[in-house]
């Protein structure tokens, strides 16, 4: 019989609980839920402190042999149901130490290639470019934000969306004025994606350390960072629209990045 079968144990409240930021924020933690993110998380070095498993649910619980310091519980399906916030569940959830660290605690290489998206709030864009950053080797993705509140990377949708990559990759969230004043003091060369961009996305040096800085669709980037690019870069276009979804512009101009250095080193 699995260890939890009642919906109203004190655990399992807890785990409801931690679906609201606020709860999340005063514990320190994440949920980590879908065996998929959970084996990249373990991959990406993170050590949870207790897992939820439903046997009835699991095809193979070989998972739990990479987790010997965790609290194992095994649940029921009506359990994992109450405690589960993703539609098909597969019966894995954990808890884990929140992701992102402060700004100065990041590392970067000497030719460093850093994303740093504006005013970005909704999970499953910040998600989407976390997964493109890790593909890319990004070395950091800074979430400049307008208030001191910072991006919930914690949130169980941002775990979702980035399938487990917000743990592999290093993260963190600053106002726009510390995130810049960071990368003036690292040395890097800060390109502005804007539709008024001087340069094309193509003919924009981009092997150097490099900052790529990405707004929202429908305000773009604030004045800070237009008075604070080294250069203002344009993806161009061939239809009626003249911008794209933030995750997509990331991608568009990581995978260029990832493109000019390859030729540079080959």
């Amino acid at each position: 019989m699995p260890d939890l079968t009642s919906t109203a144990n004190p655990r399992v409240k807890n785990l409801v609980r931690l679906r609201t930021r606020r709860h999340r924020d005063a514990a320190g933690v994440t949920l980590i839920e879908g065996h998929d993110e959970l084996a990249l998380a373990l991959d990406a070095g993170v050590r949870p402190t207790e897992v939820y498993w439903a046997p009835d649910l699991v095809a193979d619980p070989g998972l739990l042999e990479r987790m010997p310091g965790a609290r194992t519980i095994s649940v029921s399906p009506e359990v994992f149901a109450r405690i589960a916030y993703r539609e098909s569940p597969d019966g894995w959830l954990a808890v884990a130490d929140a992701p992102g660290r402060p700004l100065d605690e990041l590392e970067l290489r000497p030719d460093a290639l850093v994303l740093v998206a504006e005013g970005i709030e909704k999970p499953g864009n910040v998600g989407a470019m976390l997964r493109t950053a890790e593909a890319c080797g990004v070395d950091a993705v800074v979430i400049a934000t307008a208030d001191r509140a910072g991006t919930d990377f914690a949130n169980p949708n941002v775990v979702r969306a980035s399938k487990g990559t917000v743990f592999a990759v290093p993260v963190a969230s600053a106002s726009s004025e510390e995130a810049l004043d960071w990368l003036r003091r690292r040395g890097l060369r800060v390109l502005v994606t804007t539709p008024a961009g001087r340069t094309e996305l193509g003919a924009a040096d981009l092997t150097g350390p490099s900052a790529l800085v990405i707004g929202t669709e429908a305000t773009g980037v604030t004045e800070l960072w237009h008075d604070g690019a080294d250069e203002t870069v344009v993806i161009p276009m061939q239809g009626a629209v003249n911008s794209l979804n933030a995750s997509i512009a990331a991608a568009v101009v990581l995978f260029e990045a990832v493109r000019q250095r390859r030729g540079t080193s080959a």
